[in-house]
């Protein structure tokens, strides 16, 4: 009898962890989450000044990264009722316990482009 050889089942902390790392990576998932988080990392901005601030992203595309990183807790949307309507965006608490992790990645990047 052969012995199956293929993956095999992970252990139940490994699952929870692996678990994790995907949600966390998913919070994150698509091209313009970190660099409007960046953006907001210091003010409240304006949609249409986070639009400006990013050539190249569609009016749709940051509607939807805005509106998921809202669901996910990292943003808080500012509706204003005025002609027209003034929309503002602010990250959280959650998102700003994010500081060191852009630290680090900035230094990784810096590190990465001198070696180059």
């Amino acid at each position: 009898m052969k012995k199956q050889t293929g993956p095999q089942p992970e252990p139940p902390e490994t699952h929870a962890l692996n678990s994790g790392l995907r949600d966390a990576i998913a919070t994150f998932h698509g091209k313009w989450k970190l660099e409007i988080l960046w953006l907001l990392r210091n003010d409240t901005v304006r949609f249409n000044s986070l639009r400006r601030a990013l050539p190249g992203i569609t009016q749709h595309t940051l509607t939807k990264q805005l509106r998921e990183l809202e669901r996910d807790g990292m943003v808080s949307r500012m509706v204003y009722p005025e002609m027209p309507p003034r929309v503002e965006y602010r990250i959280t608490g959650k998102a700003r316990a994010l500081g060191p992790v852009f630290r680090a990645i900035f230094a990784w990047a810096e590190k990465a482009d001198a070696s180059r």
